[in-house]
């Protein structure tokens, strides 16, 4: 019995090979081929920075704004079902599988100067397409559903007789949001906060269409990558070997947390 689990697991081993290897040799090709000798020099360029500093500055402002207006949506979904409940999870959905070209058309169509919203706001004086801003409506649209999925599902496991039993012994809504379902539901919050973020980070397709590529107003790392790769090749392996990391991090930390979640 124990050596024909052992060929079993031998045969899966070797038919996950080939997808395997595919998926790691051009990571392994990039950490390879960065320059080194380099790394200091590529930081050391006024543009790199302001692309690093741009892309902390933007993602922070989209994962706080995400929080604050995605988690009553997540505990929304989280409640017993109501009438287009389905229609606003797929709702959320759609900008997960939407091509990010897509996300940047649909949002310069209704930010952009002659857009649904954007007529309006320009005649107060309001231009946001080729901005900063711009950048963190990006981000935001393509990089909230992260997190409001992850909170959904962390709200829906609570059991909602503790909540219950708090209000009735006197707690408002306030005190049973803050005391009771966010210490229950931290690991799933946290976990989808940081994925929204990791998201917002590499984050390319809307933010080009909506946003532009302007050094320190609207490049972040993304960007300073696809404009490297023309110019520069070491600051594009550089930037993303950078991303690679951060990535990686980022992906170990959620795991991690959810497997905490599950002792």
């Amino acid at each position: 019995m124990r050596n024909k689990r052992f060929g079993r697991q031998c045969w899966l081993i070797l038919a996950s090979l080939p997808l395997l290897g595919f998926l790691l040799i051009p990571l392994i090709a990039l950490a390879l081929r960065v320059p080194v000798a380099a790394l200091a020099s590529t930081f050391a360029k006024q543009t790199v920075r302001e692309a690093l500093s741009l892309s902390i500055l933007t993602t922070s402002s989209s994962m706080l704004i995400t929080l604050l207006f995605g988690t009553p949506i997540a505990i929304l979904l989280a409640r017993p079902r109501f009438r287009g409940q389905s229609l606003l999870d797929t709702l959320i959905d759609l900008p997960m599988i939407l091509p990010p070209s897509v996300a940047g058309i649909a949002l310069l169509m209704a930010f952009g100067r002659r857009g649904l919203l954007g007529q309006y706001l320009r005649i107060l004086e309001i231009e946001l397409p080729f901005t900063t801003t711009a950048v963190v409506l990006a981000q935001v649209f393509v990089a909230s559903p992260f997190y409001i999925k992850a909170a959904s599902a962390a709200f829906a496991t609570i059991d909602h007789d503790l909540e219950d039993a708090a209000a009735l012994d006197g707690a408002n809504s306030r005190q049973i949001f803050w005391f009771i379902s966010i210490p229950l539901a931290w690991t799933g919050l946290v976990s989808g906060a940081v994925m929204t973020w990791a998201r917002a980070l590499g984050e390319f397709g809307a933010t080009i269409i909506f946003a532009g590529n302007f050094v320190g107003r609207t490049q972040t790392m993304p960007l300073a990558i696809y404009q490297g790769f023309e110019q520069d090749l070491n600051v594009a392996l550089v930037l993303a070997l950078l991303l690679l990391v951060i990535s990686f991090v980022i992906l170990g930390l959620v795991k991690g947390l959810l497997a905490q979640r599950l002792r």
